[in-house]
């Protein structure tokens, strides 16, 4: 059968990214520590080169279902480099997002439940080499400094959306596991965010919060200098839904080793 898409093209017009996006595939999440199954969305394009017409989208397809049924960060640049053959791209880009959860423990009733958090991977291979980047985020609950500073008594406090990514070297693909991000994440806040908690652990997470108050720029910044403690390459972002203004407030940085 002929084939269109390996067809030249005379218009000498290389395109940056051609691919797929929203696909919903069921994966295994196993990086040694971490062990879920979930419905993952993925992207997956390539760079097409000026003199062909089109790519094989099945085949990506193909490097999603026989490559990646099981996500392990660490070994993603070997999916990556059988990716590139398969398409005969000069570079692809594979992104997978899925929900991971937690368990935790409330502090006073020793309660169990699970918490939730959206967990990125991006992989890029090109000339100049693959790199592995995974992205994390939950949510914490942040209490205003200024707010307790000036006030006779409380202090108001919101819920915070947090985010870290970290990049790899060629060496050291997956630096930061899923589960030690998390950890990270959650200690940043004023107190962590609980789902199941009774009246006694609301007693302890709120004075907690009080005792621990953050602005959105403490956030970041002491979760940038961990992660430059361990020599990371990271990017994080937070965003406090603001509970007695009509605005949130946001504050990011970036940090390249």
């Amino acid at each position: 059968m002929h084939d269109i898409q390996n067809e030249p093209d005379g218009r000498g017009i290389a395109i940056d990214e051609v691919g797929v996006t929203s696909l919903r595939y069921p994966l295994t999440f196993d990086d040694g520590h971490t062990h879920q199954q979930g419905i993952a969305d993925i992207s997956v394009t390539v760079a097409l080169q000026a003199d062909r017409r089109g790519t094989h989208m099945s085949r990506m397809i193909s490097l999603v279902h026989e490559e990646v049924a099981i996500l392990s960060p660490q070994e993603l640049p070997i999916a990556l480099k059988r990716g590139l053959t398969l398409l005969d791209a000069p570079a692809l880009t594979l992104t997978l997002s899925l929900p991971l959860a937690t368990a935790v423990t409330a502090p006073a009733s020793q309660q169990e439940s699970w918490q939730t958090h959206d967990v990125t991977v991006t992989g890029r291979i090109d000339a100049d080499g693959c790199t592995v980047s995974t992205a994390v985020t939950t949510d914490v609950t942040s209490l205003c400094p200024c707010s307790k500073a000036i006030s006779d008594y409380g202090a108001h406090n919101q819920r915070s959306e947090i985010t870290l990514q970290v990049t790899g070297s060629a060496d050291t693909p997956y630096p930061l596991p899923v589960h030690e991000m998390v950890h990270l994440l959650r200690a940043a806040g004023s107190a962590p965010v609980i789902p199941l908690i009774k009246r006694p652990d609301e007693r302890v997470v709120t004075m907690q919060a009080y005792d621990h108050p953050v602005f959105v720029e403490d956030i970041i910044r002491d979760i940038s200098l961990t992660c430059r403690k361990k020599g990371l390459s990271h990017a994080v972002k937070a965003r406090n839904m603001e509970s007695i203004h009509s605005h949130d407030a946001v504050a990011a940085l970036h940090y390249t080793r």
